[in-house]
């Protein structure tokens, strides 16, 4: 049974089979004809649209709610909700005050969306739950801790690094008490996901950081339980602080090598999952391209303490049969090694034209993001670059290029953009996977006028 497998799997035992996890968050809601919105606030259409990502998929663990704004909505966070996305972050409570972490109320049952995420988890595990690992996903201290201050956050780990600590603390409680409500019920492993971990250096991590995210994990483990730490962006540089940090599972998306960042997870005795890329070919590729990644992948790395997966949140209209593909290449890899054998995809031929940037008269901050709208890296990498469009007004022009779209991949690749997010200058990099202070940014602006 998948439940079985993957809790081996989580477990370090040696296995015969390879698991497959989905991570279809609102690409759930596309199956039955709802839109993102519908299913993160409505429990019957969510709990029918986690059906069918059962029927369909044939998941051997699958998570129930894909969500990072839960805690930021209750905790006074205002949402912008989009149609094929899940909401962002529009306000941060904290932004204009440190506020003290220790007159902070924890969330409770009743709280927000959290009736309607219990209900369905529990419906969930009623269904499918014998057969199939479900994973309750919970928003990590760091990107928690960011909702609520904003991108002042990234200038306070300089200039307040114990309001830092404390505020980290505090999110650390907020993802015991969610841990704890998702276990009572009946979730089988606790994600944490934190897509900024790829933002901050590793030493930064280590001083500020790190003591809140193992205080979640040993939580976990106390509690008999399984944990799984989630990363978006190019986390590579900060495999081995995670691991420090005590998870049972690391999950990475495309901007990480698979391969090489298992050779440190497994120095650890730790799980790694990932990392089938969302965009190029889930989104835009097709059902050989999916195979071919996977068995690729299978080819390349060690199969023990491995989960095949979607890099993160699926983007809500994937091709239905693009996910079979990945699911059978991951079930059947002989059978699919067969069918792709000889197989090479075929790049789109979009032709871009680039700036000239030596003749700029002004400051042009490009901001490449996998899309600010979903990826919360993104949104605080593309913050800053606001903050510094409303310093320097129309003395510096801004502009986003999201992985969604396929003229901006193509942009991407012209430009040799290697990890995302990242931010240019008049067509220089000066930041790459690390999200710049408030003083960083504004002293280089200055260097062009």
């Amino acid at each position: 049974m998948g439940k079985d497998l993957i809790m081996k799997v989580l477990r370090h035992e040696k296995c015969d089979e390879i698991p497959w996890v989905p991570f279809a968050g609102v690409h759930a809601g596309f199956l039955k004809g709802h839109t993102a919105k519908d299913v993160l606030v409505d429990a019957d259409k969510l709990y029918e649209s986690l059906l069918e990502v059962h029927k369909l998929y044939t998941p051997d663990g699958m998570p129930i709610v894909f969500d990072l704004q839960i805690e930021a909505e209750i905790l006074g966070c205002d949402l912008m909700w989009a149609e094929d996305n899940p909401p962002s972050v529009m306000t941060h409570p904290f932004e204009d005050e440190m506020v003290d972490p220790s007159t902070l109320k924890l969330p409770d049952a009743k709280d927000g969306r959290i009736p309607m995420v219990l209900d369905v988890m529990r419906r969930m595990k009623a269904a499918v739950g014998e057969n199939t690992a479900l994973y309750g996903l919970i928003c990590g201290p760091l990107t928690l801790a960011s909702h609520l201050r904003g991108s002042e956050f990234f200038t306070d780990m300089f200039d307040e690094p114990e309001y830092v600590e404390a505020l980290i603390d505090y999110c650390a409680n907020v993802n015991i008490r969610m841990a704890d409500l998702y276990l009572e019920a009946g979730m089988d492993v606790i994600g944490v996901v934190d897509p900024l971990v790829s933002q901050v250096s590793p030493s930064t991590f280590e001083e500020l950081l790190a003591k809140g995210f193992v205080k979640v994990f040993d939580h976990i483990r106390k509690k008999g339980s399984i944990s799984s730490f989630f990363v978006c962006g190019n986390a590579t540089q900060q495999m081995k602080v995670m691991c420090d940090t005590h998870p049972d599972c690391i999950s990475v998306d495309e901007n990480v090598d698979l391969v090489e960042a298992k050779k440190i997870t497994d120095q650890y005795n730790i799980t790694i999952g990932g990392n089938i890329p969302l965009t190029t070919t889930m989104l835009f590729g097709n059902q050989k391209d999916n195979m071919k990644f996977v068995v690729d992948l299978l080819d390349n790395i060690t199969h023990d303490n491995l989960i095949i997966s979607p890099g993160c949140d699926m983007p809500y209209n994937i091709p239905t049969e693009n996910t079979i593909a990945a699911a059978f290449a991951v079930k059947q890899t002989e059978s699919a090694r067969n069918m792709v054998a000889g197989y090479e995809a075929v790049d789109d031929d979009i032709e871009i034209e680039l700036p000239d940037y030596s003749a700029l008269t002004k400051p042009l901050i490009e901001v490449f993001t996998l899309d600010s709208a979903t990826c919360a890296a993104c949104t605080y990498m593309l913050a800053s670059a606001m903050q510094a469009k409303q310093e320097f007004g129309d003395d510096v022009d801004v502009v986003e290029y999201k992985y969604t779209i396929r003229e901006d991949i193509a942009r991407i690749k012209k430009m040799g953009v290697k990890q995302l997010p990242s931010l240019y200058i008049n067509g220089e990099l000066k930041w790459s996977s690390i999200i710049p202070s408030r003083t960083e940014l504004f002293d280089e602006l200055k260097k062009y006028q």
